[in-house]
């Protein structure tokens, strides 16, 4: 007998999600050190230290359930964002809050709306409901808000996803774009705004989404403690939501999913505003340092607002690189002139090809990367920002791949 036969056949369709390539794997399968990794995100300056210690002394109480309801940690973001305890959702990371926000509100039958190029985890929540997913192409790789608003309306959808901003893309949408798509949208269809690389933004892109609450009771803001705060190992996650929303989300959420060690860490590192400033910081100068040689190698790259940057392999124009237009609803940049270059990037190979082809050969010199196919991008990779060293690292083994034709 099958037994996946067992399951339904919307279970027995999906894909499972891909993560990044862990160290220890390389490290079994090549047998080399001094790995770096710079593939899943994560805060290369590791975890505040407020939180670690915060975490070392809950392990004393590791033999007690932790608290279901995690009052010591909604009452910190009550306080920082000004909201109440029954308007918060708590889980195994903000992963978590995006199944939650399916499970409750889609069943066989709706249908919920994303972005091409968009997070991967929207279309699996989706589908593992038996629900339909939508998705609407993308406008220079981010999200096309007037053709989804005419997807969701049109489509009679339940549940809308917007990530904000976009994973593996890092493009963002303007407060205003958003407050426009929110007015125009009717309030019987969810919205659930992801922002997990939210701390990222810089000064004058930041807009105070949580107020929005009291205008919108369908919107859903969904948000991490795994990457500007460096708790990516505990996974906490929690949402905000008007108080029967975060009702139903809480009604199907497991009763203990997020451990005791994980609230208090998270309790801590949101105190720690200066761990996350240097975070910030860094994050400007390695994504200057990474798109600084990006350019200069003569390869596309999106502009990005989060940790990471995606690019391209391949031929570029002539003495011109084109990087992303600005298209409405988006702040991006474009092109600029070239500096001359030496290297003849990948002319072998078709874009798909080159991308992996880098992609291996950058595991070989010890660099891990992610590669973005599954996001029907074939010809590009994703690399996160990490110390100066490790972007060092990155961009010597590139340039050594790239002259190797």
């Amino acid at each position: 007998m099958n037994y996946s036969d067992l399951a339904p056949p919307y279970i027995r369709a999906i894909a499972p999600y891909q993560p990044g390539k862990p160290i220890s794997e390389l490290e079994r399968e090549l047998g080399i050190t001094g790995i770096v990794k710079l593939a899943s995100n994560e805060n290369p300056l590791g975890a505040s230290p407020q939180a670690v210690a915060a975490a070392r002394a809950m392990l004393e109480e590791i033999a007690l359930y932790p608290d279901g309801n995690g009052f010591a940690l909604k009452d910190a973001l009550a306080q920082r964002y000004g909201v109440a305890h029954g308007q918060i959702v708590l889980g195994n990371g903000s992963n978590d809050m995006l199944e939650l926000a399916a499970r409750a509100f889609l069943t066989v039958g709706d249908k919920a709306v994303y972005s091409a190029h968009a997070f991967a985890v929207y279309p699996l929540a989706t589908q593992a409901v038996g629900a339909t997913g939508v998705s609407v192409s993308a406008v220079n790789f981010g999200h096309d808000l007037k053709a989804m608003l005419q997807a969701a309306v049109g489509q009679q959808a339940k549940l809308v996803f917007i990530a904000n901003p976009n994973n593996p893309t890092g493009t963002f949408l303007s407060a205003a774009a958003l407050m426009d798509f929110l007015r125009a949208l009717p309030s019987n269809i969810l919205v659930v705004l992801d922002e997990a690389y939210n701390e990222y933004l810089p000064e004058e892109c930041r807009y105070d989404s949580v107020a929005w609450l009291k205008e919108f009771p369908n919107l859903i803001i969904s948000r991490t403690f795994s990457k500007a705060y460096g708790l990516a190992g505990l996974r906490v996650g929690y949402a905000f939501a008007h108080v029967q929303v975060a009702d139903m989300m809480n009604r199907v959420r497991q009763p203990f999913n997020v451990n005791s060690v994980a609230q208090a860490a998270a309790v801590a590192a949101l105190q720690d505003e200066d761990f996350v400033r240097q975070t910030n910081e860094l994050n400007r100068r390695g994504m200057a340092q990474i798109t600084g040689e990006l350019s200069r190698l003569g390869l596309e790259y999106i502009p990005s607002f989060g940790n990471f940057v995606s690019f391209k392999i391949s031929e570029p124009a002539a003495g011109s690189l084109l990087r992303v237009a600005k298209g409405e609803n988006q702040q991006a940049v474009v092109g600029h002139p070239l500096p001359a270059t030496s290297h003849k990037p990948m002319q072998a190979l078709s874009h798909g090809e080159g991308a992996m082809h880098v992609y291996r050969r950058l595991l070989e010199l010890g660099v891990i990367v992610r590669p973005i196919a599954n996001y029907d991008m074939p010809g590009w990779l994703r690399v996160s920002i990490g110390l100066e060293t490790e972007n060092d690292k990155f961009l010597s083994a590139l340039k050594r791949i790239l002259g190797e034709q």
